[in-house]
């Protein structure tokens, strides 16, 4: 694959401007950079965009810097993109005409894989000239599109593990090329700050560069990205050190419906103003923006959240009423995957030729998602049973013996040239009427706590009823007998007002509208108050009550006795959610 290609879809969507950074957002990253910048007294003001796109980031900053300097200035820029590179060089030299400026379609990530051995992308004698300032808005594409070969080189060469996004490479590579004393500033997605897969590059970014701010810029929808963007903005350190432990500012900006206390022109202008103030903009939204410190809790894998004194104040209550976390109740797992739902999940069996075939279970999918207990979906369509061919045999999870079950058996079988084509199954030893991920068949009668992975609020539901959770929802289950009334508490708990506020001061990893993501890593770190207590005692009984009563007016005011006493189970009163 040709390095052209690997950047192929990335390269469409600069194309067609979906990654192209508005001059305002550009202007945001120079002013931040150039804030700072301590430039060379003397000779020449090395500048460089790895991945220049349409030439905004370059443009903007050019222009932020003094005048009486630009006449020093060289710029590099380097895109995979011809159509992209001819844009920003008529882009460039028009407003620059008098500046030494060299645009190029060469693929910065070789010379990043290949600074040690040699590289063609800078001419003989300028490779290991380092650059004192670096602006970029790399792809944010997974290394998947690049090929193997290519995601296993980046890994290795940065020690990243699990999946990575191409941006990850951008990032760290940008600390082989930055000067000593030198700023990058860089337009990312915020994922890599909150989930598992970015913790290698948490732990990189603080041990390369000495990062001065970052900014988590939300559902601000700054540009036409399928992602939520961030800037860091970054110093060059000589040589790699132990993670970074100073202070390091940090600032958010999302979406609120609260009533604004000021007024800004844009969601950018709104940053200016100060900690915990909601603003807002002539388009009618309004943002809370918060300004702090950058708090990892003290581990460098750790997901970085913004640390205020009123935040910190609330988690210590929070951590001082703490019995335990979720995790201690069991592991939370993802639901079934089949990959062939056309053929094991279906809403229509009962209009087969042959009428229901055996082994179909009642699936628990996210159209059933309604607080503690789940809905019947509205439409009869979203109404869906699993063909679900597992069993449990003297303990151990195998496939059923299809013989026993007729009906099944020639369902399948009319189906088995669809099924075989799904070789990993096959591959691993499995059964080819087998599900891919079937989790643990006896596990299914007992009761379960139930959530789709995104949603605005929390929706938690407990399952009495032996459904199979569908793989858009997760699951979890007490690992001991005589606990189930742990799980009551934690679907209290979940559904709580108390775990919106623990959610957005403890992880803070929300989607466009406000969404928040229930993942593992999250969920299993929600605090439970101590069983024994008597708020917990009866915050129990309350969710057991509201579950049996459910729809009902009743359910609906007991709900609002809960949530009262959740929050008096961690110390605090439902007026105490901070901002």
């Amino acid at each position: 694959m040709s390095q052209h290609q690997r950047y192929s879809r990335v390269d469409q969507q600069k194309s067609a401007g979906a990654t192209y950074t508005p001059p305002s957002f550009a202007g945001f990253v120079a002013n931040q950079m150039i804030r700072i910048a301590s430039l060379p007294a003397r000779g020449a003001i090395r500048i460089l965009d790895p991945a220049v796109g349409d030439g905004a980031l370059l443009d903007a900053l050019i222009h932020c810097l003094p005048i009486a300097v630009r006449k020093r200035v060289e710029v590099l820029g380097y895109d995979t993109d011809p159509g992209a590179i001819a844009v920003a060089s008529r882009r460039l030299r028009r407003d620059f005409p008098e500046l030494e400026i060299r645009l190029e379609e060469k693929d910065f990530l070789d010379h990043v894989l290949n600074l040690q051995g040699g590289s063609d992308l800078f001419p003989a004698g300028e490779a290991q000239v380092p650059f004192d300032l670096v602006i970029a808005n790399p792809p944010y594409v997974r290394t998947q599109v690049m090929g193997a070969r290519q995601a296993q080189q980046l890994a290795q060469s940065f020690g990243l593990t699990g999946r990575v996004d191409l941006y990850y490479p951008f990032l760290l590579g940008i600390s082989k090329v930055l000067a000593e004393d030198g700023i990058a500033g860089v337009i990312t997605s915020n994922r890599f700050m909150t989930t598992k897969s970015g913790q290698t590059v948490r732990r990189e970014l603080l041990s390369r560069f000495k990062l001065v701010h970052a900014w988590d810029l939300g559902d601000t929808k700054l540009f036409d990205a399928a992602v939520l963007p961030s800037v860091l903005l970054a110093r060059g350190i000589a040589e790699p050190r132990e993670p970074q432990s100073d202070r390091i500012m940090f600032s958010s900006i999302y979406e609120t419906r609260e009533p604004a206390q000021a007024h800004a022109s844009d969601a950018l202008a709104a940053l200016a103003v100060d900690d915990d103030t909601v603003v807002a903009i002539p388009d009618g939204r309004h943002f809370r923006v918060r300004h702090g410190d950058l708090d990892n809790g003290g581990d460098t894998d750790g997901i970085w959240r913004i640390a205020t004194h009123t935040s910190d104040r609330w988690l210590a209550t929070v951590e001082a009423h703490t019995w335990a976390a979720f995790r201690r109740i069991g592991k939370i797992r993802v639901g079934v995957k089949s990959t062939a739902d056309k053929v094991f999940i279906r809403n229509d069996w009962d209009s087969l030729p042959d009428g229901r075939p055996e082994l179909l279970r009642p699936l628990i999918t996210r159209h059933c998602a309604r607080r503690f207990k789940a809905d019947v979906p509205s439409k009869a369509s979203k109404v869906k049973e699993i063909l679900y061919p597992h069993e449990v045999i003297g303990g151990v999870r195998s496939a059923v013996d299809l013989g026993l079950y007729p009906k099944a058996a020639r369902y399948l079988e009319q189906h088995r040239e669809v099924l075989e084509a799904r070789n990993y199954v096959i591959a691993a030893g499995r059964r080819w009427y087998e599900l891919w991920v079937p989790q643990n068949p006896a596990a299914w009668s007992s009761p379960k706590l139930v959530f789709p992975d995104i949603s605005e609020k929390p929706v938690f539901w407990m399952d009495t009823d032996g459904g199979v959770v569908n793989g858009e929802c997760y699951w979890l289950q007490c690992e001991k007998e005589g606990e189930d009334d742990l799980l009551w508490l934690a679907l209290a708990v979940a559904n709580s007002t108390f775990i919106e506020a623990f959610y957005d001061h403890r992880f803070n990893n929300k989607l466009y509208a406000g969404r928040r993501r229930f993942i593992t890593q999250y969920v299993e770190q929600f605090p439970l108050p101590d069983p024994a207590g008597k708020e917990a005692r009866a915050i129990v009984e309350l969710a057991r009550a509201i579950h049996a009563t459910l729809p009902s007016p009743e359910a609906d005011r007991l709900a609002g006795d809960l949530d009262a006493y959740v929050w008096q189970a961690f110390g605090l009163t439902v007026e105490e959610i901070p901002g």
